[in-house]
């Protein structure tokens, strides 16, 4: 199929990639975002070796490296602080980094001025209040009083979507996981050239961005799902870090402003049944949610928004593609959900431990695979 009229629900990671991957197969695309500011938090994310290569296949691949600090292996660090591997990552495109971290910001920038300049029309501070598919078009009704008609709808907006529980009302919903991550930005330590994973009840990464920055996660248990206020939550974070690795500790002190500490609850979830009904199909956290432990979350997104667009250009119907988009990617996606929630849960001991660099070693083979 060609010259579709395609409606994306959510402009964030997925959402924009689909733009893109869609602009580019021939499609027209209007995107709408309920936050009216398009606001993203400002701390890093990682996107590891499948996801340079998808973003080759998006053909923003310069722009990305160019806002990104790349990087070739994870080290992995037991609680005490010593290094017991350096796991080198694949790199999937060829002269290029294997992995990179990058400033969500950033991502959000080279993405969205990408899917403008290809012709998306992207409307802000807008929801769909109603999905109508008579079987040969959606006729959706927006937040602004506005309506319009589309060969496609695709809710890219995330782990509570108001998309999936429209189409999808019965199907799994978000679970809390016990944990919690953290997240701050600091300046980069000289010589840190990897994603560094500390094991241990509570988790912690440091992530390159540039040659001047980067962020640490932590992962901790979080019993009750509490709620911490901004006042204070920079010494809340630094109390995690107490039985840390001494240099963790260290880097710790230097957690100071409220308001640059981002926690979130760790939530999960995978769409077993269908990813879609009639002309209306979801991706990315809508279907998927993972807790970050591989740090493949965006990943998969990105991936789907690639093969949706490729299923849609193969298809003879919308409905035959979504169906075949679902088959292709169910059980890459559900392997990265249920192999981090392992982790999640062996550092909770509520499971056996896992060991993260044969974890790491794994995520890696599986995800070098072609999409």
């Amino acid at each position: 199929m060609q010259n579709l009229d395609i409606l994306i629900i959510g402009a964030g990671i997925g959402g924009l990639s689909s733009a893109i991957a869609l602009n580019r197969a021939g499609h027209r695309v209007t995107l709408i975002e309920r936050d009216p500011e398009w606001s993203v938090y400002g701390v890093g994310i990682i996107q590891q070796s499948n996801v340079v290569r998808a973003m080759d296949q998006l053909g923003v691949l310069d722009s990305f490296l160019d806002a990104a600090f790349g990087f070739d292996a994870v080290e992995i660090f037991v609680p005490d602080g010593t290094m017991v591997a350096r796991v080198p990552s694949p790199r999937l495109v060829e002269g290029r980094p294997a992995n990179v971290g990058i400033g969500r910001r950033a991502l959000q920038k080279v993405l969205g001025d990408c899917a403008r300049a290809l012709g998306s029309q992207i409307r802000l501070g807008v929801t769909a209040d109603s999905l109508d598919d008579d079987g040969h078009k959606v006729a959706v009704g927006f937040s602004d009083g506005t309506t319009g008609i589309y060969d496609a709808v695709i809710g890219a907006d995330g782990i509570y979507s108001d998309t999936r529980a429209k189409i999808l009302p019965d199907a799994e919903r978000p679970e809390f996981t016990g944990q919690a991550v953290w997240r701050y930005n600091f300046p980069r330590s000289e010589g840190l050239d990897a994603l560094q994973v500390y094991n241990g009840p509570i988790g912690v990464g440091l992530v390159p961005m540039s040659e001047t920055l980067m962020y640490m996660f932590v992962t901790t248990p979080e019993p009750g799902n509490p709620r911490y206020p901004i006042e204070g939550i920079a010494e809340a974070m630094r109390g995690k870090l107490a039985g840390c690795a001494p240099s963790v500790r260290a880097l710790g002190e230097q957690i100071v402003d409220d308001r640059a500490v981002v926690y979130r609850p760790l939530e999960g979830m995978l769409v077993t049944g269908p990813w879609s009904r009639g002309r209306i199909g979801l991706l990315g956290d809508a279907v998927h949610a993972t807790t970050p432990h591989l740090g493949q979350g965006a990943g998969m997104a990105v991936e789907d928004a690639i093969v949706l667009a490729e299923e849609l250009g193969r298809a003879e119907t919308v409905e035959a593609a979504f169906h075949a988009y679902r088959d292709r990617r169910f059980e890459r996606c559900a392997y990265i959900v249920r192999a981090s929630l392992a982790i999640c849960h062996g550092q909770l001991g509520i499971a056996p431990p896992v060991d993260n660099h044969k974890a790491t070693g794994e995520m890696f083979a599986v995800v070098s695979q072609p999409i």
